[in-house]
């Protein structure tokens, strides 16, 4: 049972380390497209963080504090 479980976590970190790698200079400029980025459109995440947060009444570190009627 033992081995069995070494094996996987032996294969398991064989994949998450195959995963990284180097980027090379040429291949930045497709990285740096806006569909590669974590939002897309700034202002629609900006709204959506917005509303989340005076849902939850909770204020992070995105904005300014309010309460939850979203009427800051």
């Amino acid at each position: 049972m033992k081995t069995n479980f070494s094996i996987a976590l032996i294969v398991l970190i064989t994949f998450i380390a195959s995963g990284c790698t180097a980027v090379k200079p040429w291949e930045r400029g497709t990285l740096s497209k806006k569909e590669m980025a974590w939002s897309p459109d700034p202002l629609a995440a900006t709204l959506s963080e917005h509303i989340y947060f005076a849902k939850e009444a909770a204020a992070g570190g995105y904005g300014s504090a309010g309460g939850g009627c979203g009427c800051n």
